[in-house]
């Protein structure tokens, strides 16, 4: 039972967790509902409440006018949550250093929740979980720390986050997304205010497992499609074949699906595969091809660093000592996000030939790279000739550069990993 609850306009939404994920879905919700965000990070919630989004998801207009016109506000206090009755949370699933599940983040939040909701109140995941997680490893700790019971006195739900940062067309307005309920009657209401703020819509699973499991396997299939293509781009230079033009040629075909080789990282694609790997092995499953792709994907930047010290030891450059600038360091173009990017591993390995390594982002933060990395970061390309110049990031701002500005003479090296520059100017790519 669900004692008579239903879907009406007088839920007040806390969204816990505002990172790439939280914060707009917290500034969309707030143009219907009465909503606050709830983070951790004092200084997060400070820049957020004078506008400021270090994401860059929700820009200073959108942020004024939320909290100017629709009352939206950030706090650290769980007092002032404590009399929403429609939490969200938005927190990281990310990995330990032997790629199982972290839990932490997720753990806490759920404390969190255990302390300020109320009887009759729903809770919806958003976290990228395995399936069976929300109910098996969450929902426990919110009844042990509220006291109430599960699906007697309150209830929950399961929406998996479907943010794909720095993506100005896919913003959390406009994706469809995937609903779930823990009862019926929960899943409607749950459904119901979604789609008072999505303009496409949901999907209504049939259970939390089917919605938790929809999500894993959105980026499980990314990573294994795109390790095709890594492989494909390794065989292909070996071959001395442009693997650019294969896949040209290939996509000719209609059901021939297109995508190029790259650098796998960010917090999903790269990391949540972990966590169907995991619990596929406690059902004696083991994901070979998962665990392959994975694998494969994630050698990709030292990859890379030795195809450029192959480059510059057929044009007779010498590797040891030699001035190489990398430009580009988040994990995907045009956006600050620089969680398990892999160009972090093309400046480890090459860090083995050469100390003398510019790394030029203009979009990543330099303090969080080098405190999270110990890399030290340019935002701009300094007026230095270089031995090898190494394009991992296609940002905008390096499309139009001028390669031989760059070059110390006729042998530098130039890498294109992915593929944007005229093949007349490079020695190599993916």
């Amino acid at each position: 039972m669900s004692f008579g609850l239903k879907l009406t306009n007088h839920y007040n939404i806390c969204v816990i967790g505002l990172g790439y994920v939280g914060l707009p879905l917290a500034r969309l919700f707030s143009t219907k509902f009465r909503t606050i965000g709830f983070d951790v990070d004092k200084r997060r919630v400070e820049a957020l409440m004078n506008c400021e989004d270090s994401t860059k998801e929700v820009d200073k207009k959108q942020l004024e006018d939320a909290i100017a016109n629709h009352g939206f506000r950030c706090t650290t206090d769980e007092r002032e949550i404590a009399d929403c009755n429609f939490y969200i949370v938005a927190v990281p699933t990310p990995i330990d250093e032997n790629n199982r599940p972290d839990l932490k983040p997720l753990q806490e939040a759920s404390r969190v929740v255990g302390r300020v909701i109320s009887r009759n109140d729903i809770v919806v995941y958003e976290s990228t979980v395995y399936p069976g997680m929300t109910e098996e490893e969450c929902l426990p700790i919110v009844e042990e720390v509220s006291g109430l019971k599960y699906n007697v006195d309150f209830f929950a739900g399961y929406s998996p986050e479907r943010i794909n940062p720095g993506d100005k067309n896919h913003t959390v307005e406009t994706i469809k997304k995937v609903t779930s309920g823990s009862t019926p009657e929960i899943a409607d209401i749950v459904d119901g205010i979604y789609n008072e703020v999505l303009i496409n819509g949901t999907h209504k699973a049939p259970s939390i497992r089917v919605a938790e499991a929809s999500k894993i396997i959105e980026n499980t299939q990314r990573d294994v499609n795109i390790a095709f293509f890594n492989e494909l781009a390794k065989i292909c230079n070996a071959m001395g074949i442009d693997t650019h033009d294969v896949i040209d040629a290939a996509s000719t075909k209609w059901n021939f699906v297109k995508l190029t080789p790259g650098l796998v990282g960010g917090h999903c694609i790269s990391v949540d595969p972990y966590y169907l790997i995991q619990k596929a092995q406690v059902y004696g499953v083991m994901p070979r091809v998962m665990y392959d792709a994975r694998k494969l994907n994630d050698g990709m930047g030292d990859y890379v660093a030795n195809q450029v010290v192959k480059c510059m030891n057929k044009k007779g450059v010498l590797v040891k000592d030699a001035n190489i600038l990398i430009l580009g360091f988040t994990f995907k173009e045009n956006c600050p996000d620089i969680r398990n990017t892999k160009v972090a591993d093309i400046f480890h390995t090459l860090t083995e030939y050469t100390s003398n390594i510019t790394v030029c982002d203009p979009h990543a933060d330099a303090d969080k790279v080098r405190s999270i990395y110990g890399i030290s970061l340019e935002k701009e390309i300094p007026s230095a000739k270089y031995d090898a110049i190494v394009l991992a990031v296609a940002h905008d701002e390096f499309k139009s550069i001028s390669v031989s500005s760059l070059k110390k003479d006729t042998c530098s090296v130039v890498y294109d990993v992915k593929g944007v520059w005229d093949r007349e100017e490079v020695d190599g790519r993916l």
